[in-house]
């Protein structure tokens, strides 16, 4: 692959996505001191482009931008905000393969993954471009003689959304669209490493009529764009996906200022098998459940438990499944593609030798594909103990370790030894134990007998040190409106 910018556009039929500045206020900018930011493919090291690399007061000067235009954005029926999501989402669908492709490059994912990113992510759009005519006043009954009382949903304000590299557009779009159709404003900063994702669906929503000042796109570094929002008390709400760790600077950080905080964090999801479930499609969704996104989803499978009695068995159909995995770059199509940078493989190195030390047995992988550097091999490990740092960390890579358990309270409880609880897999064919043990998972979300469970109609989020408040659903609306409390006599 050349190692020059250019390449990148040359493999768009619609050049014109391929942009490197910011967006605010309706413009195309570049920071003020003229910084950018170099973006690299993680397949092979190439340079993707350079980005501007925003300053503290170019990120407060987008938040102006935002408060400006909330005014009339927020003023317009939602019948007309509603025609132009509509329009997006249009265009979303019409530039698939470009966005998919513009996506590998930065972030690595397989082409087939990155097109059904795309589809994702436009759903989101075409879900909220019919929510933003639904919000209504609502009666209630009075308490009080001759008096009316009502309930109006009215949008916060200006928003910030955060969002991260592994699924650089459908985590912009399941905020923005929600933020947008409900009349807020945005200011929205993506993942240094996969910023030029975020600035094409700027394009896009400009092409679609958003106003100037509704959709602001900060490209730069998290530590210098955000820390001028979780301070101003214009912003209202911020909505975050990514680490626990990070989540809580943003909680602190936001504190003196009291946003609505949406936050969907870490997550170290179990995979429950007993005995009894169909054994082969357990272990074939267990496979997606672990290796989808080269393993770097917080929905990812983090430890997998099986009932004893089909252990072994289960062992060894995963483990030929997971050799039958493909390593390749993204625009290859494989089934597994490169970790997004170095700490990332240092942090399955770190995890296996730690599994292996405590007696772990190693099955399959275990070491980097002669690919490059970031290309880590699928791993299994087996009769994994419960104190390896696997267990109780989030891998965020192709490292899938498993362990036997012997009872039902036994493994809920092993499953439940987490501060984090975003999804759980549980297959059973005992419609009772699945009753039972979806009800004692402390997850806020449960898949039973398969692994795809997301999309725009259904409330994504945590519990514990998952997340607070829902994406998606009519819920996801609501986390960016505030409701006023209307008392009212005609005498």
């Amino acid at each position: 692959m050349p190692q020059t910018a250019e390449f990148a556009a040359s493999l768009l039929a619609d050049q014109g996505l391929f942009r490197t500045r910011s967006y605010i206020d309706g413009h195309w900018v570049d920071a003020s001191d003229g910084a950018q930011l170099p973006i690299t493919n993680p397949a092979d090291g190439s340079l993707v482009g350079q980005v501007a690399r925003l300053t503290a007061d170019d990120s407060a000067a987008a938040v102006t931008a935002a408060q400006r235009a909330f005014v009339s954005w927020s003023a317009r029926l939602p019948q007309e905000r509603s025609t132009i999501l509509r329009r997006w989402f249009s265009l979303l669908l019409e530039h698939k393969e470009d966005l998919a492709k513009l996506m590998v490059l930065e972030q690595g994912k397989p082409i087939s993954e990155a097109r059904g990113e795309i589809d994702y992510a436009a759903s989101f759009v075409e879900y909220y471009a019919e929510e933003a005519k639904r919000p209504n006043i609502e009666g209630v009954t009075s308490h009080l003689p001759d008096a009316e009382v009502e309930l109006w949903l009215e949008p916060i304000g200006v928003v910030a959304l955060v969002t991260p590299w592994n699924f650089p557009c459908a985590m912009l779009t399941r905020k923005a669209a929600a933020a947008l159709a409900a009349g807020c404003s945005i200011v929205a900063h993506p993942s240094s490493e996969t910023p030029f994702s975020a600035t094409a669906l700027a394009e896009l929503a400009e092409r679609a009529g958003l106003p100037a000042g509704v959709f602001n796109v900060v490209t730069g570094k998290a530590s210098t764009v955000v820390p001028p929002w979780t301070a101003d008390s214009r912003v209202r709400a911020l909505s975050f996906t990514g680490s626990t760790e990070v989540g809580r600077l943003l909680y602190r950080n936001s504190a003196e200022t009291i946003k609505k905080l949406v936050m969907e964090l870490g997550g170290h999801a179990p995979v429950i098998v007993f005995k009894g479930a169909d054994l082969d499609h357990a272990v074939a969704e267990a496979i997606k459940a672990k290796f989808a996104t080269s393993g770097q989803d917080c929905l990812g499978a983090n430890r997998i438990f099986v009932e004893r009695p089909i252990y072994a068995d289960f062992c060894a159909r995963f483990v030929e499944a997971t050799k039958a995995l493909s390593i390749g770059k993204g625009l290859d199509d494989p089934d597994i593609g490169p970790l997004m940078n170095e700490s990332a493989v240092a942090k399955q190195e770190a995890h296996v030798a730690d599994a292996l030390e405590k007696g772990a047995k190693l099955m399959c992988g275990g070491a980097r594909h002669e690919l490059g550097p970031l290309f880590y091999e699928p791993t299994v490990l087996t009769d994994v103990p419960m104190n390896a740092a696997i267990m109780s960390e989030e891998t965020f890579g192709p490292v899938a370790p498993i362990a036997a358990f012997d009872s039902e309270e036994e493994v809920v409880a092993k499953a439940n030894d987490t501060e984090y609880g975003l999804v759980a897999y549980l297959h059973s064919n005992d419609p009772r134990r699945i009753y039972r043990v979806s009800r004692a998972l402390q997850y806020g979300m449960v898949a039973v007998n398969r692994t795809k469970v997301t999309g725009a109609p259904i409330p994504f989020g945590g519990t514990k040190q998952s997340g607070l408040g829902r994406e998606g659903a009519r819920l996801g609306m609501q986390e960016f409106m505030e409701i006023k409390y209307v008392c009212r006599d005609w005498a």
